[in-house]
């Protein structure tokens, strides 16, 4: 028994929608008014339904269109990712590995994963986005990368926890906290700045961490977050990883609070559909999953 409809009478039907009405359609589909409108009507004529009633301008979802929606919206997505699918073994090894990575992930990992994947791949085009919380994952959702290491788990995607990293207080040596010659408690944090990091996503905001202090200053870059910590402007949890260095120096100093407060994050490889990964893109994957391997069993201990 053959289909009565198409797959382009589902398109359609969908650009109607999504861009309310038969005119507005037919600018982003690059399709004539006529043909759009005659694809929904043999649509509905097919299912012997109305999915579509226009009132004024405006071409409006009927309850059965409701639920038909819901299906077409599937069917497409399963298409596209057919369609990357059969993209990604015609070509064989992707010219380009777009990914997105947290700024607060170690970099040291990072650059050598980066530097064995460019020695197996010689010819390969790395994208890097570095962002901050949920916005690694916003990209992925986006199609705009198609890995990323995030310390938010991905809503609509697979999520593998690769290592866990420790964020701790600190303030540059001649901050006053670190005058009072005794353990801090939370109270005594509020009265003084603390240095944030936004969230880099544009559709969503997540704010992390402790933040009762009554000044804050917030900033785009972890490294902006550092060196203003260095230059003894406020105080903020950074990844203990990531200053060490600065710690051993004695540009930073840890603030004498209880363990307790430390914030131990996790960090996840996110990604949408594994079928629609290619050599350079699983090599990235096995190489991060190696190099974090110490990083999983320190806090494991």
């Amino acid at each position: 028994m053959g289909l009565k409809t198409t797959f382009e009478q589902w398109r359609m039907f969908k650009a109607v929608v999504d861009h309310g009405g038969f005119h507005q359609a037919s600018q982003v589909v690059h399709k004539s008014q006529t043909t759009i409108h005659h694809a929904v009507h043999k649509l509905e004529e097919s299912l012997g339904v109305t999915l579509l009633e226009v009132q004024g301008r405006k071409a409006v979802l009927t309850p059965a269109g409701q639920l038909m929606l819901r299906r077409a919206n599937y069917l497409i997505d399963e298409a596209e990712k057919m369609e990357a699918v059969a993209k990604s073994l015609s070509m064989g090894v992707e010219s380009r590995l777009d990914i997105a990575v947290d700024e607060a992930f170690p970099q040291a990992e990072l650059y050598q994963v980066l530097e064995t994947v460019s020695a197996e791949f010689p010819f390969l085009r790395i994208e890097l986005r570095e962002t901050v919380l949920s916005g690694a994952n916003e990209l992925v959702e986006q199609g705009k990368v198609v890995v990323a290491i995030s310390p938010m788990r991905l809503a609509n995607g697979l999520n593998e926890e690769i290592c866990q990293m420790c964020f701790i207080a600190v303030a540059s040596p001649n901050h006053p906290l670190l005058n009072r010659g005794r353990q801090l408690a939370v109270e005594d944090l509020k009265a003084y700045r603390q240095i944030v990091v936004r969230d880099s996503a544009l559709g969503s905001q997540h704010d992390a961490g402790w933040l009762g202090a009554d000044q804050r200053w917030t900033v785009s870059h972890m490294r902006s977050s550092i060196d203003l910590v260095c230059r003894g402007l406020g105080f903020a949890w950074l990844p203990e990883s990531e200053i060490s260095d600065k710690i051993a120096a004695g540009s930073l100093v840890r603030l004498p609070i209880p363990s307790a407060f430390d914030r131990h994050v996790s960090f996840y490889l996110n990604y949408k559909d594994p079928d629609q990964l290619g050599p350079a893109a699983r090599s990235f994957m096995g190489e991060l999953r190696f190099q974090t391997q110490h990083l999983q069993l320190s806090a494991d201990k």
